[in-house]
């Protein structure tokens, strides 16, 4: 049976407005000195303050794509021949009409914001599948996929294990990277958010958010960055992304090595 039209309308608007939600995560972010953004101010009315598990864990979302995107970013650079005029320039948004015009009428009304409107942007796919029936997701992968034959997909979304530690999660794991070679791509990997904090956001910048605020939600951290992930997918026709993406075992042997302390010296838990 058809859901009535109000409560469609009702699951709609609740939806989007998980999206000005993100943008007021981000903005208590800003505040508390964990990553610097000058426009965001200007998409957020009501301007609130978030928990320190909250800030942490979107800090950890924000981090670990703005280094995938930037990894993208410099093989492009490289795959161009360092043409910095035929750096990326394309942007391309799948939302929501009530969202994207939103954005859209912000930008045009904005002077901060319509000034950058020629700087180089890219735009990933942060818990939007979850929203989706399972035929639509595919065809949103499977399309991109024959779309673009050199390209990366990036993902961020929820995993729902049964527990923490438990083989489900893995099995989820497996069912982001599946998805992804299902529908065409040659390459697909996906972490949860507690190996991608602890192994792929630098530490030096962990260490400094560490001390930013006061910290003691250990178990509820380990477990809420364990029900998200990072995945990303690979289309690479042109041979630039052979070492894109997450480190490998000898890449994490490597790093171990040079982030082991002097014997010294006192160790500490980066907590």
């Amino acid at each position: 049976m058809a859901k009535p039209v109000s409560d469609s309308h009702s699951n709609r608007e609740a939806v989007q407005a998980t999206n000005d939600d993100a943008s007021a995560s981000k903005l208590s972010c800003v505040k508390k000195g964990y990553m610097k953004d000058d426009y965001v101010h200007c998409v957020v009315r009501r301007p609130v303050r978030r928990s320190p598990i909250i800030n942490r864990g979107y800090f950890a979302r924000w981090a670990a794509l703005r280094k995938l995107l930037n990894q993208f970013l410099d093989t492009e650079k490289m795959g161009v021949k360092r043409d910095e005029g035929r750096a990326p320039h394309l942007y391309v948004e799948l939302d929501f009409k009530e969202v994207t015009s939103k954005k859209t009428t912000l930008i045009e009304t904005c002077n901060h914001l319509r000034d950058k409107i020629s700087a180089t942007a890219s735009i990933s796919q942060e818990c939007v599948l979850i929203y989706l029936d399972p035929d639509s997701s595919r065809a949103i992968v499977g399309w991109t996929s024959k779309a673009f034959s050199t390209a990366i997909f990036f993902l961020y979304e929820q995993i729902h294990p049964d527990d923490a530690f438990g083989q489900q999660m893995i099995r989820n794991l497996e069912a982001k990277e599946k998805l992804f070679l299902d529908q065409g791509w040659q390459r697909a990997v996906a972490w949860d958010m507690l190996k991608v904090y602890s192994n792929f956001v630098e530490a030096q910048e962990r260490r400094r958010i560490e001390r930013l605020e006061l910290f003691d939600e250990f178990e509820e951290w380990y477990m809420m960055q364990e029900h998200y992930c990072v995945a990303y997918a690979i289309n690479d026709a042109m041979g630039l992304f052979e070492d894109f993406g997450f480190p490998n075992n000898q890449q994490k042997q490597q790093q171990q090595m040079q982030n082991v302390p002097n014997p010294s010296s006192t160790s500490s838990s980066s907590y």
